[in-house]
């Protein structure tokens, strides 16, 4: 992609209103434009970190036996009275009617509709288990949205939903999926922590949460570092100081930032939709449910969280807009733009995702000012003092040292 024709416009200062480092950088890097509270339009800059991340979430979910699939956003009222969530759901549904006057809901989640599907499609023990996920935009009503992409009215989710004939065998995925969390989060250049958390009304035993920890966070956490004692502070009964109930560590308290979270839904739904199966012995009983999710702007801001200096951005390999920053100065030079103009080519040749910064009439320190914003994991450098030696200059993102690299090198470089 060539930079003079890339959607997007930085700036040098936030909006007041933008208090998190993530959404700062999101909105001077022109990754993300605010429409009104907790609604964002995402630019091609941001679009493709969402992309990247959702295809990281997709790989994962696959590779556990997840079917992907796409459920609607308009919802009937009947389907949310059956769980008694059209008047009892926190926050509340934004509610709509139709030219018929009939109620419709936006989705927050798809508990409802996922059951009522599933219902109509198995039978026996044999359909069973059956996982299903989809990414699909979500809807909540928040009283206060905050953080930027942290809290939002309108955002990305990825929600999975398995059905199974017995408590063990959903035991059993459930640890499939946590592990398949923790690879998604480490994709994403981030650790996280699996905390215990309250049922929320899904369940009586613990749900978990995927926490990151960092001051940024909404969440306060007490956990243990020598084991994987972690508990929310809706729940815990301890203090920091005390000794861990498992491993006799010393407990700390953090805040951190909920980037996934799993729950065990039980027979609720099952219930509610008559979802059932009979079993080897032609015995009709309730399928068991699980639920997991995901958001994904939330995921974009604990990355920029966590992956950030004073400069800007610094976007892990797998989630950056680009894996190369090809930037170019002195472009009036047509030596440098002939040199500059094949280096573009070879790496769209690699299948490399390259942005090349071609402007004309652009400082040489505005650009290296916009690359540090915008935070791809490789930059290479052509001058005319570089093209002089034959040679280009190399810098990672992530490290402060540049080093003139030979063009042969290039190619194992950004296969990295």
């Amino acid at each position: 992609m060539k930079q003079s024709e890339l959607f997007y416009k930085t700036q040098k200062e936030a909006p007041k209103e933008a208090e998190t480092i993530s959404h700062q950088l999101l909105l001077r890097g022109g990754f993300v434009d605010q429409v009104t509270s907790g609604v964002y339009s995402f630019l091609p800059l941001g679009y493709k970190v969402q992309l990247n991340i959702a295809q990281i979430i997709r790989e994962e979910m696959q590779a556990i036996g997840g079917q992907e699939l796409f459920l609607p956003v308009l919802q009937p009222r009947n389907i949310w009275e059956q769980t008694d969530r059209w008047e009892h759901m926190d926050p509340p549904l934004f509610k709509l009617k139709d030219r018929h006057e009939k109620d419709l809901a936006l989705g927050p989640t798809h508990e409802e509709v996922i059951t009522q599907l599933v219902a109509k499609n198995i039978n026996s023990y044999r359909d069973l288990p059956i996982y299903l996920f989809q990414i699909q935009t979500k809807f909540r009503n928040e009283m206060r949205s905050s953080g930027g992409l942290l809290r939002t009215r309108e955002f990305l989710m990825k929600d999975l939903y398995s059905f199974h004939t017995d408590l063990e065998d959903f035991s059993q995925y459930y640890k499939k999926v946590a592990n398949a969390y923790f690879k998604i989060f480490k994709r994403c250049g981030l650790s996280a922590i699996m905390v215990e958390a309250s049922g929320l009304g899904f369940t009586n035993d613990f749900t978990h949460e995927f926490q990151v920890l960092t001051p940024a966070g909404e969440d306060t956490v007490i956990f243990c570092p020598k084991c994987k004692f972690a508990r929310n502070k809706e729940i815990y009964e301890l203090k920091e100081g005390d000794k861990c109930p498992k491993c006799s560590g010393i407990l700390k308290l953090q805040r951190g930032i909920e980037v996934g979270n799993i729950f065990p839904l039980g027979e609720k739904y099952a219930k509610a939709f008559d979802l059932y199966f009979s079993d080897k012995d032609g015995n009709k009983k309730l399928v068991i449910m699980g639920c997991y999710g995901i958001g994904v702007g939330r995921l974009i801001s604990t990355v920029i969280e966590l992956n950030h200096d004073d400069k800007g951005i610094i976007w892990p390999k797998e989630v950056a807009p680009f894996k190369v920053h090809l930037v170019a100065l002195d472009m009036e030079n047509k030596k440098v733009k002939s040199f500059a103009d094949k280096i573009y080519q070879d790496l769209q040749k690699l299948g490399t995702e390259v942005l090349y910064d071609d402007r004309l009439a652009v400082s040489a320190g505005q650009k290296l000012a916009e690359s540090d914003l915008l935070g791809m994991p490789i930059r290479l450098l052509v001058s005319q003092k570089t093209i002089a030696k034959n040679k280009i200059e190399l810098k990672y993102r992530n490290k402060k040292a540049e080093e003139l690299i030979s063009l042969s090198k290039i190619k194992s470089i950004v296969k990295i």
